[in-house]
């Protein structure tokens, strides 16, 4: 069954009349008035208010990029429309229009909701919920959101449906070989295919081979940044650490903007499952961990703007009276008081000649659900002995036909949980390589990986395998290459931090991964980025 059949009760909750009443106080203007059929608000429309209905009815519905739309539920008196992006003034997913007997409802803008849920327990915990199982019911079912074009397994398609999927945006895949309107409409545009895959956004709007930051612009992702404000706190970074930062930091009042090339959950929200985090004793996703924390730093009023790279950061003056700043991707500038580094850390890559031709073609650094769909039945291999990749292989294992897990080392109990590896011993489907490492790759970018070649490294006796899905878990190193030049590093590139969490530049403090003597731990990572906020308050006090 469907959430929207399971959980309908709490994505549609009805206000009561007292609840109707309290919450009258938080609209963003007196209700307003429309006819029947009369549109309320549309899909890509930015800053669209959440309507609380009055009087008559709402009809919302569901429209993909191919102009496709379906009904999702008609509200009554006591509902209120729609979903998680409407906290943050993102582009509405949904479309909503006066039922058959027209419509008088109040609106809330994103402040005044952010005010609705802060400021009334009752209400905003009703709110909160029903934004987010909204969100989630729009995931599950088709027909909303974007359209990605293309073959299935080709790099750029698994690039932007991981990125689209780390971030929590509905999207459909159409392979043109297998759809005959995707076909039709590769056709009609004159595309090429070296121009595939196409994104179609639901406005319509068609791109081609897009990066992550023009599908995330496309898409209303990515808001619309005033280069002369400046904020109280930037956070690069938008892992367990600056997620934590943003919530203590927006829910104490300060101006927060958060920033990420990628995703919300850095590393840690590529795991499928999380089970040593404290409160969660059955484990949690941490794509779900990573959504939970974007949605609570919504509520407060900070700022995300993903996927945006961080190309440069400019130092402030000597005298601590100019703004700090950050350059990003496209030229574009940010200004804030202080800044807080929490950029994790970049997936390390074994020394092997042509690995770059099989990334994102056979290669990945993290085992999503779409990973998972492309290797299904499939014989893999997996280097790493860390928690992430013990992990990744409890995931993958039910779901292929062999697994060969590679590591360096002697065994498995000097780096992974002992948790985790009574559960790969329990894997009838995995093999284990001990003092051995991967030394070639066969195939081609068009076709993809077709075998590794494996090397023990006391005897030196080589075993080639064939396969076309191989996962390296093998660390990762600082992501500090942006802020090289502006402060201390150590000699692996992590940023010092001698003065608590607080750099070697006033005014920029490191929590996380990226921080020098860090415990690389999503708890750790969370404690930083909430006891950071304290130092960020005694250091703007300390402004002149």
């Amino acid at each position: 069954m469907s959430l929207i059949d399971t959980r309908r009760d709490q994505m549609f909750p009805v206000l009561t009349p007292t609840q109707v009443d309290s919450a009258r106080r938080f609209a963003s203007g007196p209700a307003q008035t429309f006819e029947a059929g009369a549109p309320m608000f549309d899909v890509g429309e930015r800053e669209a208010p959440v309507w609380l209905v009055l009087d008559g009815g709402c009809d919302i519905v569901r429209r993909d990029g191919l102009g496709r739309e379906s009904a999702i539920i008609s509200e009554g008196v006591g509902q209120f429309s729609g979903e998680i992006n409407q906290l943050g003034g993102r582009a509405s997913i949904a479309a909503g229009r006066a039922g058959p007997m027209g419509c008088v409802a109040l609106p809330f803008d994103p402040a005044h909701l952010r005010a609705l849920v802060i400021g009334s327990a009752e209400i905003g915990e009703i709110v909160m919920r029903a934004l987010i199982l909204r969100r989630v019911g729009l995931i599950e079912s088709d027909g909303s959101g974007s359209i990605l074009i293309g073959r299935a397994d080709a790099p750029d398609l698994v690039r932007l449906s991981g990125m689209l999927t780390r971030n929590g945006y509905p999207h459909q895949v159409l392979d043109p070989h297998a759809d005959v309107e995707a076909s039709d409409l590769i056709a009609r545009l004159g595309v090429h295919d070296d121009e595939l895959p196409l994104m179609v956004c639901p406005n319509g709007t068609v791109l081609k081979r897009p990066s992550d930051a023009e599908a995330g612009v496309c898409l209303g992702l990515t808001p619309e940044l005033d280069p002369d404000k400046v904020y109280d706190v930037a956070v690069v970074g938008a892992g367990p650490a600056g997620l934590a930062t943003a919530v203590y930091a927006a829910s104490e009042g300060l101006s927060v903007l958060v920033l990420d090339a990628r995703a919300i959950g850095g590393q840690a929200g590529a795991s499928s499952r999380i089970e040593n985090y404290l409160g969660f004793p059955t484990g949690i996703s941490g794509q779900a961990l990573a959504g939970r924390a974007f949605s609570q730093a919504q509520k407060f009023g900070a700022e995300l703007a993903i996927p945006l790279r961080v190309e440069r950061l400019h130092a402030a003056d000597a005298d601590l009276t100019e703004p700090l700043r950050l350059e990003l991707e496209g030229g574009a500038q940010v200004q804030s008081r202080t800044i807080v580094i929490a950029s994790g850390a970049l997936y390390r890559r074994p020394d092997i000649v042509n690995l770059a031709e099989f990334e994102g073609a056979g290669i990945s650094y993290w085992a999503s659900p779409i990973e998972a769909k492309l290797c299904e039945g499939e014989e893999v291999a997996l280097v790493g002995g860390g928690n992430s990749a013990g992990q990744a292989v409890a995931f993958l294992a039910p779901r292929v036909k062999k697994l060969h897990l590679i590591i360096r080392g002697d065994a498995l109990e000097s780096s992974m949980s002992s948790y985790l590896i009574e559960r790969i011993r329990a894997l009838p489907n995995v093999e284990l390589y001990t003092r051995t490492e991967i030394v070639a790759l066969s195939g081609n970018r068009e076709s993809g990986l077709s075998g590794a070649t494996f090397r023990n490294r006391d005897t030196g006796v080589e075993k080639p395998c064939t396969m076309r899905h191989l996962f390296l878990f093998i660390g990762a190193d600082p992501n500090t290459e942006w802020v090289k030049g502006c402060m201390d590093l150590d000699p692996h590139g992590f940023v010092k931090t001698p003065n608590g969490l607080e750099t070697s530049r006033r005014r920029v403090f490191a929590a996380g991964d990226v921080r020098a003597g860090s415990t690389k731990r999503v708890a750790a990572a969370v404690g930083e980025g909430a006891a950071v906020v304290a130092q960020i308050h005694a250091a703007l006090a300390g402004e002149v």
